[in-house]
């Protein structure tokens, strides 16, 4: 369906582009949040994602999909923004209690309690951690649709995965126990 939305985009109507918009603009400011930590900076990635989308649509070969050619313009987007506003998010994971709290601990928690720590501790890992698990487990995409989104390699997107489950767990274990 989106090819035919492609085409007539590329032969100038640009009305056609509002489908594009309306079916990534969600999963897009996910993936800016996920690398800006700011809503702010993430809705104006986005749109700039969307633009530069727009004018370079032509470009597109159907290679691959396109939301994954959509979403790397997002994540480079990000990453671009980043770099401009010299915003780099450091934490000594060092400082953060190594316990874990015990599963049967976790699961008490309400689920709307869970989801304030889960977006909590994304907000919390580093930009390239927090982009890797939110695509690899709530968008749930594979290593390989990882890979062609961000440009990292395999390896570099396993890693990212091991490390930033590791940081996760440390982060959920910091705020539980400064909540109770």
């Amino acid at each position: 369906m989106e090819e035919i939305y492609i085409k007539k985009i590329c032969e100038g109507n640009s009305d056609a582009f509002k489908y594009i918009i309306d079916n990534y603009k969600d999963m897009a400011f996910s993936i800016a949040s996920s690398i800006l930590k700011n809503q702010y900076e993430a809705e104006e990635v986005v749109q700039c994602a969307f633009i530069k989308a727009y004018k370079n649509i032509k470009s597109f070969r159907n290679n691959s999909k396109f939301s994954t050619w959509f979403y790397r313009i997002v994540v480079n987007e990000s990453f671009l923004y980043l770099k401009k506003k010299k915003k780099h998010l450091n934490i000594t994971y060092e400082e953060l209690d190594t316990e874990v709290l015990d599963e049967d601990q976790f699961n008490l928690i309400i689920q709307e309690e869970q989801d304030i720590l889960i977006k909590e501790g994304l907000k919390r890992l580093n930009s390239n951690e927090s982009l890797a698990l939110r695509l690899f487990y709530l968008d749930e995409q594979n290593i390989k649709n990882i890979t062609e989104i961000t440009g990292w390699s395999e390896s570099n997107v396993k890693t990212l995965l091991h490390r930033g489950r590791k940081n996760m767990l440390s982060i959920i274990n910091h705020l539980m126990k400064s909540k109770f």
